[in-house]
């Protein structure tokens, strides 16, 4: 048999050398029969879009060869009830070791969620207590403005009667002046 695989594998060389000589003479493809060993011919395909294509067929191998080639099947044995339980509990206990590793690894999987949920959840509770900050202080620099444009407007506004005052002053000292 390994002789026969040799020789096949020798004879594919040969081939493939011997159908790119024929392919640069020959360029259209043939559906006639290439090539012909003892225990194999080989036909010449339709060509496709990457290159030449074959059809290798093996011959049937004749009696005398089929009775060399042979190799002996190795014995049946019978299991006893015995073997079959053990290799159906080795069997249970595979399929166990697995769904542990299976539920194992989904364990550490929710873990891993768990805590990528949880952190998660601490930078939103960050970064709303952070925009909250930020608006406190903007309401601050608000109401500050506010009070500071309230004691501004104040401030003018008691100028505003103080002029007012003296312009009143002023006027009736020109009037007792006027009538004295």
């Amino acid at each position: 048999m390994a002789k026969t695989v040799t020789a096949y594998k020798e004879k594919m060389k040969e081939l493939s050398v011997l159908s790119l000589i024929c392919s640069c003479f020959y360029p259209e493809t043939r559906n006639k029969l290439v090539c012909e060993f003892e225990d194999m011919e080989v036909k010449a395909i339709d060509k496709r879009a990457s290159g030449q294509a074959f059809e290798v067929i093996l011959k049937p191998q004749s009696p005398v060869s089929d009775i060399a080639h042979n190799l002996p099947s190795p014995p049946k044995r019978d299991l006893s009830l015995e073997e079959i339980e053990k290799k159906l509990e080795a069997a249970e206990e595979r399929r166990k070791y697995q769904e542990s590793q299976v539920l194992k690894a989904l364990a550490e999987k929710r873990e891993h969620e768990r805590d990528v949920l949880l952190k998660a959840m601490e930078e939103n509770s960050n970064f709303s207590k952070m925009a909250e900050e930020k608006l406190q202080m903007k309401m601050e620099q608000i109401k500050e403005n506010r009070e500071a444009q309230l004691a501004a407007m104040m401030e003018r506004l008691q100028e505003k009667e103080k002029h007012a005052a003296a312009v009143r002053r002023n006027k009736e000292l020109l009037r007792e002046e006027q009538l004295a």
